[in-house]
């Protein structure tokens, strides 16, 4: 062990004893300094092996540190240290602490054959915990043997990590390299992955794999293939999925799971419909229920409706709001221009509101143009990150204030703020290509200018006036439609027009609400050449046919 850590902690070994509390209902060790407090038995001052694990695993539940580094202490002068399930144990407690730098150097200093199965995947899944993603995939590279749970920890760790292609290789690798067969927590984990990413063909492909292998769908599973295929745009499918399994899996999380995906492609009387049939069934509907149902009459516009759930939650099922359920109250009346009704809402709530539900609100203000509530909105937001910047800043643009929208940009400069990336990708034989607005990267850039220029000019005939009012400068309007043309879901559309098959589907997602300018110029491109396009923005699906969108041009 270095030497940083013996000076750090070796004070508190300093005539230190293991006690023990008695009683009629538990044991357990604590560490006493010196001397023995009432009602303690004093046990020993060498404490065995088995006396160290327990004394380990009382620290991770221990608020503290101390106790902890003193046990570590005692592990090394007891001569313990090479102990696979002790260093296990310690890894996994440091790793609990926060104290990764002490994970790290257990880890390098130990020959990783004293470690056994048990312990490797213990620190695997404590490193995806915390997000130290290349802890875990050290130790995984060096495992001589695999089991599924190693794999599942590393497909799991992945996808709560957001590192979805990660995922998908490790789940590729474990079918190709491995006997191990996957089980429904590697299925689960994986079809979680297809959802974020929104990769209809690899989506496909996880289900006729779960098919080929006989796993017997539960309503883990069953939640999971709705969400996914809701999120690949496919929402038809996941209806089917949700009709043929609705009465054997009758559980909320099914219904939750189609309700959202429903509120998500703005199809809110349909969702209306599925919550009548759980309450028909007699199925109580949750918190996540009612978020599902609010999102739903917000994205539609749907005021009264939300009103009438909102109050149904609380009188009927006897739910209290969470912060969320305000949230969506927030946007439903902030969506529809009743900005009043929005700011009642939070004034109302029984807890205080959060960053989230103050820029909710300013995006409202934004929308609706109202200049004195969104700056009234931002005196309110303590800590504010780029997102309320730009927001604040865009309705200075929309109201042709270039000069306070310059002193909000000036602000983002000297905080060191920039602008959320705006990135959309696109799946292409089974391969998803990314973009970022003005992207020349791509290895096809030439190809796709030309026809994304071609397209500019077909849509120009056909009367698009570009919508330049958010353009955060004061410049010309020929500059501004300069800085729209090249919009990161225009330049993935314009991919999938030169590479996906005429009159197929083109399927975007993208990271940020997609802006009113791409929005017109994707219903026209739509009509012109005769193609679904289907896009999935931060907030809900599009899905755009012959010039016309889901949404209703409300989102």
């Amino acid at each position: 062990m270095k030497i940083e850590i013996i000076k750090r902690i070796r004070w508190q070994t300093q005539r230190t004893c293991i006690w023990t509390w008695r009683s009629n209902h538990a044991s357990s060790i604590i560490d006493f300094p010196h001397n023995e407090p009432s009602g303690y038995k004093h046990l020993s001052v060498i404490p065995n092996h088995q006396l160290l694990v327990r004394s380990l695993e009382e620290c991770k539940f221990s608020n503290n540190s101390t106790s902890l580094t003193g046990t570590h202490t005692r592990i090394i002068k007891l001569g313990y240290h090479k102990s696979p399930s002790l260093t296990s144990l310690l890894v996994t407690a440091y790793m609990s602490f926060n104290l990764p730098t002490y994970a790290r150097q257990l880890l390098d200093e130990i020959p990783y054959h004293n470690f056994n199965l048990l312990s490797s995947n213990s620190i695997i899944a404590s490193s995806m915990k915390i997000g130290d993603i290349d802890s875990a995939k050290n130790i995984f590279r060096k495992m001589p043997k695999r089991d599924l749970v190693s794999w599942n920890s590393m497909i799991g760790g992945f996808v709560k990590n957001t590192k979805f292609q990660e995922a998908f290789r490790v789940f590729k690798k474990m079918l190709s390299t491995s006997n191990i067969e996957p089980d429904k927590f590697t299925f689960s984990s994986i079809i979680t992955a297809c959802a974020r990413v929104g990769a209809l063909h690899q989506a496909n492909w996880i289900h006729s794999l779960l098919i080929e292998k006989k796993i017997q769908l539960n309503f883990i599973l069953t939640s999971a293939l709705i969400d996914m295929y809701s999120k690949c745009g496919q929402i038809e499918t996941s209806k089917s999925i949700f009709e043929s399994v609705r009465h054997e899996h009758d559980h909320v999380c099914v219904y939750n799971a189609m309700i959202n995906g429903l509120a998500m492609h703005g199809l809110a009387m349909d969702a209306i419909e599925t919550f009548s049939k759980m309450e028909n069934g007699n199925i109580p509907p949750d918190e996540i229920t009612f978020i599902g149902m609010l999102t739903a009459c917000s994205h539609c516009g749907l005021t009264q409706k939300g009103r009438e759930y909102f109050d149904l939650m609380i009188t009927k099922y006897s739910i209290k709001p969470q912060i969320e359920h305000y949230g969506s109250m927030v946007d439903l009346f902030g969506r529809a221009g009743l900005l009043e009704e929005a700011y009642e809402v939070i004034k109302s709530m029984t807890m205080n509101p959060d960053v989230v539900i103050w820029r909710t609100f300013l995006s409202a203000c934004r929308t609706h143009r109202n200049l004195e509530l969104g700056e009234f909105v931002v005196s309110k937001i303590l800590n504010l990150d780029s997102g309320d910047y730009v927001l604040l800043s865009n309705t200075y643009c929309s109201l042709s204030k270039w000069d306070n929208a310059e002193k909000v940009r000036n602000v983002m400069k000297k905080k060191g703020v920039s602008k959320s990336k705006g990135k959309s990708w696109i799946e292409v034989n089974k391969t998803i290509h990314q973009f970022k607005a003005g992207d020349i990267s791509h290895i096809e850039t030439n190809s796709i200018y030309k026809i994304l220029d071609a397209l500019i000019c077909r849509i120009r005939d056909e009367g698009h006036v570009p919508v330049t009012d958010l353009v955060l400068m004061d410049i010309s309007e020929e500059e501004k439609e300069g800085n729209l043309n090249y919009h990161s879901e225009k330049l993935a559309i314009a991919y999938g027009v030169l590479k996906l098959t005429p009159g197929s589907e083109i399927r975007v997602s993208k990271n940020l609400r997609t802006c009113l300018d791409c929005h017109s110029w994707m219903k026209l491109v739509s009509k012109i050449l005769k193609r679904v396009i289907i896009v999935r923005d931060r907030l809900r699906f599009h899905r755009i046919e012959n010039g016309l969108c889901t949404c209703g041009d409300y989102w």
